[in-house]
């Protein structure tokens, strides 16, 4: 903690025990005022209101929080999550008329909205309000919407810039629920109900878990013992997770994707439809179709990652590819974005995965830290239909016969911005660790630091020069397993994607390796192998050195 910045005992005990009370005024968000003051003048005079949402995990939740929120206030709102394939991200121009002729008066958008200049246009247009809460990058212009909360807008000084979408909701449900007149206690009470989803949000969306976005997830799921909502019960429940409270890196790998399976492969209604509904046996059939349509999703991604690896083989990544884009006829578009993931883990510099479908190519990018995506497609940005995103993640729409173009300018670009250092991944320990020093005394300190993440990373040891027990062993495939030993101990050990390490390894006899202690699926803990290699003494000695 000492090296993570802590110098004293106040800011360590703030860190380790974060307090609903450590939330933000939900008024230092500017426009929040205007936000609030236009939602009650609608409850007052029973105004149909309409959320629009996003089709992944930030968006339903969002979604679910707000409607939640708006009930609890005193009125009914409808929803609206476009679907992925059929109308493309974000509020739509047409979603809006729709609205509008079903009579609603105020949309409120939810993890979108910032970029929807012409949508919302077209709903003053209409004599609709529209109220934006996001937390994407904005242009240089707001869209002109009635209100627009974002603590990314240059002109908001909020203390937490880093909220995802669902943070974002639940600040305006927190101002919302404030003028209702209830005691603190009830308000408290409500607001960490809103917290195990907007925990989930805060996870999946991969922002920073520090400050405020730390006590989100902290109470959120700790929350997650304590569970009525029969949507996420049945949630949690087809997870496997009945009988403990998953962590934060469970979360991640396990039940978000699950519920992005839903806007991925389908319809994310299917997932807001699940936590909205009172009705237990409906809750767990729609956890079941995320799961199998989770499963596809899975499918469908290993097919794309495999044929890139082959392309690779044919075609190597070298260091004048700066920037990958790649793109394919009838690639799935609801997961290039977790290939595009898959592409940066692998060769550490950006990737853009797209499918292409009638002319058109859709798709996503993901970036190293060394990287600002954002910034080069506004670079090119007459390139593109549509694009929007963050720092390190964008999604974007062209047409095809753009595509080398943009493939040329992106690889010129990041070549001028990124070193051949910026594209070698990079292991950095915490500590150095003697194989006597990992035990349950050493995980249950651990354990007071997580909820782990973006801004505060699972604690990463080295251990040099220790042995092997024998060679190293493939596991389903794609795993490695490995027994190490040092000072008389022997621990085994297990890398998620890293098989081929196997082979390097197979005649070595010292390595360097650097590992987490993680929760095991039975509430131990275990350890993982984050990266290994041969130790100078041993490859000095060994064939394959």
């Amino acid at each position: 903690m000492f090296q993570r910045g802590f110098r004293d005992a106040g800011s360590a005990g703030r860190f380790l025990n974060p307090a609903i009370e450590d939330l933000h005024d939900p008024f230092l968000l500017r426009d929040m005022d205007r936000a609030v003051e236009r939602i009650r003048l609608a409850i007052d005079r029973r105004e149909p209101i309409e959320i629009h949402g996003d089709y992944d995990v930030d968006g339903v939740t969002s979604t679910v929080v707000l409607k939640k929120a708006l009930e609890l206030a005193g009125t009914e709102a409808g929803w609206h999550i476009p679907h992925r394939l059929h109308d493309g991200y974000g509020m739509q121009p047409a979603a809006v008329e729709e609205a509008a002729h079903r009579g609603v008066r105020l949309i409120v958008s939810v993890d979108n909205g910032i970029r929807a200049g012409a949508a919302i246009a077209r709903a003053n247009e209409l004599g609709v309000d529209v109220i934006v809460t996001d937390h994407h990058l904005p242009e240089a212009e707001l869209p002109p919407a009635l209100a627009v909360i974002n603590p990314n807008r240059v002109d908001c000084s909020y203390p937490n810039p880093n909220l995802c979408g669902a943070g974002v909701a639940f600040k305006l449900a927190h101002a919302i629920l404030a003028g209702v007149g209830w005691p603190t206690a009830k308000l408290h009470r409500v607001l960490e109900s809103f917290l195990k989803l907007v925990a989930i949000a805060t996870v999946a969306d991969i922002v920073p878990l520090t400050g405020e976005n730390r006590v989100i997830v902290k109470h959120g799921l700790n929350g997650l013992g304590d569970v009525r909502n029969p949507g996420l019960r049945a949630l949690l429940n087809a997870a496997g997770f009945a009988d403990r409270v998953p962590d934060a890196g469970e979360v991640g790998f396990r039940i978000a994707p699950a519920i992005n399976a839903s806007g991925r492969m389908d319809s994310a209604g299917q997932a807001v439809r699940m936590f909205l509904t009172e009705d237990p046996d409906e809750a767990n059939r729609i956890a079941r179709e995320l799961f199998a349509l989770n499963a596809e999703r899975q499918t469908a991604e290993r097919s794309i990652v495999k044929e890139i690896f082959e392309r690779c083989v044919e075609t190597p990544v070298t260091n004048s590819d700066a920037a990958l884009v790649l793109w394919g006829e009838g690639w799935h578009r609801g997961v290039v974005g977790i290939v595009a993931s898959r592409i940066v883990e692998r060769f550490h510099r950006p990737a853009i995965v797209l499918g292409v479908e009638n002319g058109v190519a859709q798709g996503s990018g993901r970036s190293i830290e060394a990287f600002h995506l954002l910034e080069a497609l506004e670079g090119m940005r007459e390139l593109f239909t549509k694009f929007g995103g963050h720092a390190h993640a964008a999604g974007l729409t062209l047409p095809e016969s753009s595509l080398a173009e943009f493939r040329e300018r992106l690889r010129a670009w990041a070549a001028e911005r990124l070193t051949p250092e910026d594209m070698q991944p990079m292991v950095e320990i915490d500590a150095v660790v003697e194989f006597g020093e990992v035990n349950d005394a050493l995980w249950r300190a651990i354990e007071q630091i997580a909820p782990f993440g973006m801004g505060n990373r699972q604690p990463l040891f080295g251990a040099r020069s220790v042995q092997l027990a024998g060679p190293p062993q493939v596991w389903n495939e794609r795993h490695l397993k490995l027994a190490a030993k040092q000072g008389g101990r022997t621990l085994m050990m297990k890398g998620w994607g890293l098989s081929e390490l196997a082979e390097e390894l197979k005649d070595v006899k010292a390595v360097d390796i650097a590992f987490e202690i993680e929760r095991d699926w039975f509430g131990g803990w275990g350890l993982i192998v984050k990266a290994c290699r041969a130790s100078a003494s041993a490859a000095a000695a060994s064939p394959a050195g």
